[in-house]
């Protein structure tokens, strides 16, 4: 029985807002002084920023650090966001944590392509003994991870990070570029990093719940990664024959028109265990291989997955995140390509309204993290619950 249930039990859940969010136009003048005003930052801990790539970055967060000092700032470029009214875009998403719900500590890793795993683990563990006895009385703890979407290291720095998190939940999201697959940002402090990634690690008196659900079917449709570079997530072959090619012929598609809607309508995923996980494909190369978003290497078998209905699997998801009760908010991780299909398939407008409706603020990512894993094609995120009244 988890923390939310206990509270509910006991009959103490208040009902107050503890979170404050806050948005602008990417392009708007005085962006920041529209976020000061509404977040109120003297008592923040916190502040989470998720920015349109098409944000003046440089200018933006100049003025961010200065303002919304003392409290620390963390955040990345996105691909869309999610604001009041669920999917967006050219937005800045600004989310205030306050100091008497919230404390945060934040690492910053600089080099993704130079992990430093002794010395990681090290700085996780001090963190978070600092916060426990800064906050004796608080029990509830989490992680959140922010990491370059294009760094292909994903998956080697939350199988790193796993070692030092113990019981702690983590969730996460690779920072985007829109639709360019350009250059992604991971923002500290006022700074701007490439090939990099920030972990913030909380402390609260508020009960959490992170969780990982998508709306895919695995069916015994297989095929098996014959050629690959695992290094650069590229897949050469499948089932022997050139890899756009093979997967064209299983989906009956033209190897010419596949696209990124493509992808996102006919993923294929991978068992580990007892689970399924997507492995998404971010694209085709030039010469025909596949890019994909993680991890992916030779003799590994993939199965097409069919797809559920999004809104019916996404309210149903929801709503158990309310049981017992309501979160105060959601945070989200929500894979660019559910944004992708949901366009697609014309589900826009529903699934908003299901994103605005159960409290859902975050942003569109090039990938997911939950716990050890990075992940593809799913909604991750913490669900963060009133506490309990004294």
């Amino acid at each position: 029985m988890d923390q939310v249930d206990d509270l509910f039990i006991a009959g103490q859940v208040s009902s107050q807002d503890i979170i404050r969010t806050a948005y602008v136009d990417c392009r708007a003048e005085n962006a920041v002084d529209t976020l000061v005003s509404d977040l109120g930052v003297a008592d923040l801990s916190l502040v989470i920023l998720f920015l349109s790539p098409n944000t003046d970055l440089e200018t933006f967060l100049v003025e961010a650090k200065q303002q919304f000092a003392p409290a620390k700032v963390v955040g990345c470029t996105t691909a869309g966001e999610i604001g009041p009214d669920g999917y967006t875009e050219d937005k800045v998403i600004a989310i205030g944590l306050p100091s008497s719900h919230f404390a945060a500590t934040t690492m910053l890793i600089e080099d993704l392509h130079d992990l430093q795993p002794q010395a990681m683990i090290a700085d996780m563990i001090r963190n978070r003994n600092k916060l426990a006895t800064q906050n004796p009385n608080w029990s509830s703890e989490f992680a959140m991870l922010l990491v370059d979407g294009l760094s292909t290291r994903e998956d080697a720095l939350t199988s790193e990070l796993s070692v030092g998190l113990g019981p702690v939940p983590l969730f996460g999201g690779s920072a985007g570029d829109g639709a360019s697959f350009g250059t992604t940002r991971i923002i500290q402090d006022g700074r701007l990093y490439e090939n990099a990634a920030v972990l913030v690690q909380f402390r609260s008196d508020c009960p959490i719940k992170v969780f990982k659900t998508d709306h895919l079917t695995p069916t015994d449709r297989r095929m098996v990664v014959t050629g690959a570079n695992p290094d650069k997530r590229l897949v050469h072959e499948i089932n022997a024959e050139p890899a756009a090619r093979e997967y064209a012929r299983i989906l009956g598609k033209d190897p010419e028109q596949l696209s990124t809607f493509t992808f996102a309508a006919h993923p294929v995923v991978v068992r580990i265990g007892e689970q399924t996980h997507v492995r998404a494909i971010q694209r085709v190369a030039e010469n025909g291989d596949l890019v994909f978003f993680s991890a992916i290497d030779e003799g590994v078998v993939l199965n097409l997955a069919e797809s559920e209905n999004m809104i019916s699997h996404l309210q149903r998801e929801l709503s158990a995140l309310e049981d017992p009760v309501a979160p105060d908010m959601i945070l989200g991780c929500d894979c660019v390509l559910r944004r992708v299909e949901a366009a697609q398939r014309q589900f826009t407008t529903g699934i908003s309204e299901l994103l605005s409706r159960h409290k859902v603020v975050g942003f569109s990512t090039y990938g997911e993290q939950v716990n050890s894993m990075h992940v593809n094609q799913t909604l991750t995120g913490v669900a963060i619950y009133p506490p309990p009244e004294d």
